[in-house]
Order: structure tokens, then sequence, then C-alpha cells
């Protein structure tokens, strides 16, 4: 018998509270995705990781701890000895947030410049890899024809030689690495950052551009919208020269999970295919109105 993601997730589940000292009984799923996240009795979060995630989980816990002693508002995990590692995935314990709704960008943006402001942090973190996991998905790809993913392999070439090569823009800083208004989530005391997996070194302008794409690419958020969160941050990250690198391979990253997500989902086959069409030239001008997968 095939064993579900929610039984696997769940068996995974039971071991890592026990030994926690916590107890699984009557858990409840958040989210089970590419990380599964549960709600135990208590009111603690479980985050339980892809396989082979040890050390991205041990880092999440220590930015938290980073930023909390720094004072900035982000998502507590809760005080003690983690991650907790069991049948080849790794869990770490967090504080349950209150109710809350997910940030604007207004409201993200003040988080990000005060992160950004900070100190680098005295363990290690690593450097920002902006193109993780970008080719496995296109090898993976079944939802499209070999020459769209040909010219896809192609483009990610090209991208990771303007990479190495980006023009000089603010100072490099510990950056979110994945700045969007769900990783943002407000309450009644305040917005707070949630969601560390790809915290690290790296050009602050990573962060805006996740906002600009949505203006630029997407046409899901307004003029007036972008112009108050470029005016929160302080930067308009699209006068940077270096933007358009830092688009492409957004839009990319966005192209390859729409895949990924088709490959799982056919309902989501024909945004994936639209996406597609629209970075190689078949859709007119930006913004193309991308709609949500997943």
């Amino acid at each position: 018998m095939t064993t579900t993601q929610f039984e696997e997730s769940l068996s995974v589940l039971v071991e890592v509270a026990s030994a926690a000292g916590l107890s699984a009984d009557g858990a409840e799923p958040i989210r089970l995705a590419e990380n599964d996240l549960w709600k135990l009795a208590n009111d603690v979060v479980v985050r339980i990781s892809r396989p082979g995630q040890d050390e991205v989980a041990a880092r999440e816990v220590a930015v938290a701890r980073w930023l909390a002693d720094n004072n900035v508002p982000a998502v507590r995990p809760l005080p003690r000895d983690q991650p907790v590692r069991a049948r080849g995935r790794v869990a770490t314990f967090w504080e349950l947030l209150p109710p809350h709704r997910q940030g604007t960008e207004a409201e993200l943006a003040p988080l990000l410049r005060r992160m950004h402001e900070l100190p680098r942090p005295n363990f290690p973190i690593g450097q920002l890899q902006p193109f993780t996991r970008i080719a496995e998905r296109l090898r993976a790809a079944r939802c499209t024809d070999a020459g769209d993913r040909e010219w896809l392999m192609r483009r990610l070439g090209e991208l990771q030689e303007e990479w190495a090569q980006l023009p000089a823009g603010l100072p490099h800083c510990v950056v979110h690495g994945d700045a969007w208004g769900g990783n943002c989530a407000v309450t009644d005391k305040g917005a707070l950052l949630l969601d560390f997996e790809r915290t690290s070194i790296g050009p602050p302008e990573w962060d805006l551009t996740s906002t600009a794409v949505a203006f630029d690419t997407f046409g899901t958020l307004s003029a007036d919208r972008y112009a108050r969160y470029s005016k929160q941050y302080g930067v308009d990250v699209r006068d940077w020269a270096g933007y358009p690198i830092l688009r492409g391979i957004r839009e990319l990253r966005l192209v390859t999970f729409g895949m990924q997500t088709a490959d799982q989902n056919s309902e989501a086959r024909a945004q994936a295919q639209y996406r597609i069409d629209c970075i190689r030239g078949r859709e007119g001008r930006r913004p193309w109105q991308w709609t949500a997968v997943g």
C-alpha cells in the first residue's frame, strides 16, 4: 500500500514531537507542501523540512534568534535544542502566531530595511544562491516540450553569467531571500517576518525585486502601491542597472515553479505554459498578468 504524504508526515511528526518531549495527539496540519507545517495541541508549530535540509533548518532557527536579539519583529523559535531529526528529515519548533493576516508590501518594506541595516551575525549564514533548484526543475519537467526546456536551460546559463558580473549596488548584507507578502504576518501588535529558509548574505536588491516583479511582471500591484513600497524602503530597485538581471532570475524561478506545479496538478498547465510563452517573447511586453499556481 502506498504511503500518502499525510501519513508519512504524521509519522515523522510523532517521532520528532516525542524526541522534544511533546505530544502529537490532536495535531492538525497547517500546510503539507515542500515543507510540512503542523500545529500541536499546545499551540506549538512544527516545521518539518524536506530531506537533506539539516543545515538550512538549523540556520533558520539561528536567524530567528539573531533577529530577536536585534529587536526585529519575527516569528520566534521555542527555546530548546533544535532541529530534531527523524526518518531522514529534520523538524524545528516555533511559537504559534496569534490571529493574523498577510502583510502588505508597505508593511513589509520597513522590516526589510531594519533587517538589511543589521551587522552581519557571528554564525555561518552562507551566500545567496539565486539559482537553487532551477536546473533540477527544468530537467524534471514533463509539462512542456523539449524545445521550451532547451531554451529555458540556455536562458539559465545566460542569467548565471550575468549574475557573476552583477553591477555594483547597495552594500551586501543579510537578506531575507524570499521577501514577499506571504512571509510577512500582521497581528494586532504589528507586522513581523516569517520563513528564513533562504536567508543569507547577498545584495539587498534581491529582496526588493520580489515586490518590483509583482508590479513589473505579474501586474498584480498598482503603481501607487508600488510607489508607497519604494518610499517606505527608501529605494526604487528599478532605478539600479542590475535590476533587469535580478528580474530575469526571479521570472525564471517563477516559471520553473509553475512547471513543477503543473507536473503535479494538470489545472496549472495552462498558466505554466503561459509563463514560458511570456519570457520567450510570445506574449508581448510586461506586465503579463500572471496568476498564482499551487
